[in-house]
């Protein structure tokens, strides 16, 4: 299965030794898939929305609702995967982009910061998770499938065809916990403790793995 992956930032290159770009977090962690990577950070995007099965796309440092170049082409781009109900999953920013693109709204989170493991009910998994933003308004004709306290809309699906989850599936606990420990000034003490001991519960990796894989193969 050939899936197009949006590469919608890059880590750290002084980390990118210890942890890869997330373009090898995603192979890492869907080993099935043949990716081809589009670095849409930089305007890369498929000239045919029929060149791959299937189509995702990574976390950011980036807001969806920022007015840069890449992300306008990004959200028309995902309008034609919406328009044509070609298979999309979008993680984290990728998620974002979803509500941006399709209608609904983006915007940071009265609550604040939302890291480390996160339980998305009613599905029961555990997942990593690393936002400020959060869609707050769901684009028509989506539905919330699964979220938290902290996080209503922690995923979200339209149609048979698009799938966003606001977690990191992707991610280490050691590079969220890095990803924390960096942001301290950005998140606060007590946010980042906490974020850091949650990290003591299990991940559901291997369950989200399936759920996705699963989503993909119905939709395509």
């Amino acid at each position: 299965m050939k899936i197009g992956l949006l590469a919608c930032d890059h880590v750290n290159p002084e980390y990118q030794e210890r942890f890869g770009d997330y373009p090898l977090m995603f192979a890492d962690l869907f080993p099935e898939f043949e990716f081809v990577v589009y670095d849409a950070i930089n305007n890369e995007l498929p000239t045919e929305i029929d060149s791959c099965d299937a189509y995702m796309a990574t976390g950011s440092r980036h807001s969806a609702y920022d007015e840069e170049v890449w992300i306008k082409n990004l959200k028309s781009f995902i309008q034609k995967l919406d328009a044509a109900e070609k298979c999309f999953v979008g993680v984290c920013f990728g998620h974002q982009i979803i509500g941006e693109a399709l209608g609904g709204k983006v915007e940071k989170s009265e609550k604040g910061w939302c890291v480390g493991v996160h339980r998305f009910e009613p599905l029961g998994f555990n997942l990593l998770m690393m936002c400020q933003d959060q869609i707050s308004v769901l684009p028509p004709g989506a539905i919330t499938i699964a979220g938290n306290e902290m996080c209503e809309n922690g995923m979200i699906q339209k149609g048979n065809h698009i799938l966003g989850i606001q977690a990191h599936p992707e991610f280490s606990k050691e590079y969220d916990q890095l990803l924390m420990e960096n942001r301290i000034a950005r998140m606060g003490e007590e946010t980042v403790r906490m974020g850091i001991k949650s990290l003591e519960k299990t991940v559901s990796r291997e369950e989200i793995k399936q759920y996705i894989i699963q989503f993909i193969k119905k939709s395509i």
